[in-house]
């Protein structure tokens, strides 16, 4: 194929003359399909957060000897865990989420919401952490922000490769 049959079949497509027919699925083949895909559990990401959290402060008294870098570590983890609790209840437990579920738009906007609340309840926490955990270790807290903040990718992942 030269150049200019590359450029042809470009602009076919772009026209939309190759374009493949819509086939929209039946009822039976949409629910055939639903149940091969993987359920991906806000929850369960959650309570990976907590246990990793946990984990890692407990990681860090035991290397450290030190309790204010364990406390460090699990207000950092709980900055986290806080508020991706709260976006998850807001998501799957309110009403009015399950009353907006049909109406895509309303849908997107909702998240939204939840998203917000929940990057300003995450960021009112890191402001407080000073007040709140006595001889703050700064490491301690950004290192179990991390850490539970790569739970995000380790649990989509988990979840999708179950069978």
């Amino acid at each position: 194929m030269n150049r200019s049959d590359k450029d042809n079949a470009a602009d076919d497509w772009e026209d939309g003359a190759q374009e493949p027919e819509f086939k929209p699925l039946t009822r039976e083949e949409a629910q055939q399909w639903r149940a091969s895909q993987p359920r991906l559990s806000l929850w369960m990401l959650v309570g990976v957060q907590w246990l990793v959290g946990i984990g890692s402060a407990v990681l860090a008294w035991v290397l450290t000897q030190r309790m204010p870098v364990a406390w460090s570590v699990l207000y950092g983890s709980a900055a986290v865990v806080i508020p991706s609790a709260l976006m998850a209840y807001g998501l799957t437990s309110s009403a009015l989420s399950r009353l907006l579920a049909g109406v895509a738009q309303a849908a997107f906007a909702g998240f939204l919401l939840w998203e917000g609340v929940k990057i300003l309840l995450a960021v009112a926490m890191l402001w407080l952490a000073p007040k709140v955990v006595p001889e703050l270790s700064w490491l301690g807290l950004v290192a179990g922000l991390i850490l539970t903040l790569k739970v995000y990718w380790f649990g989509f992942w988990f979840q999708t490769r179950r069978p």
